[in-house]
């Protein structure tokens, strides 16, 4: 598969923003919708927010009105900006591309804390 590459991650306190970025391969980001999953330690990972090539947006309600996707179409890059965050937000961040209904394509994870 190919791998997508995020970064952005860190650590934050409660009430502050922070941005993810996704960097595809222009054959994966033009033709596929593209998001974010998040995973809890000791749990499955939950579908956060997904763009398609339509510009359709989905946002989990845990996170609508806080979190926003945007599609950077010359850098092939997909960005999550994360406001108002939470310490129930705290989560290993995965990028996905949904290539077909049983193929998808992840990022490598990243950490995103919050915590005072």
């Amino acid at each position: 598969q190919v791998q997508l590459v995020e970064s952005g991650g860190g650590l934050v306190q409660p009430g502050e923003s922070l941005a993810l970025s996704c960097a595809a391969p222009e054959y994966i980001f033009r033709r596929y919708t593209m998001g974010w999953y998040r995973q809890y330690p000791g749990s499955s990972r939950e579908l956060v927010a997904s763009i398609a090539i339509s510009g359709d947006t989905f946002y989990a309600d845990s996170v609508k009105g806080r979190f926003t996707l945007s599609r950077d179409d010359a850098e092939n890059t997909m960005y999550v900006k994360m406001t108002n965050l939470k310490p129930e937000d705290t989560a290993v961040y995965y990028c996905y591309a949904r290539v077909t209904a049983s193929n998808t394509h992840w990022g490598q994870g990243i950490q995103v804390t919050v915590s005072s």
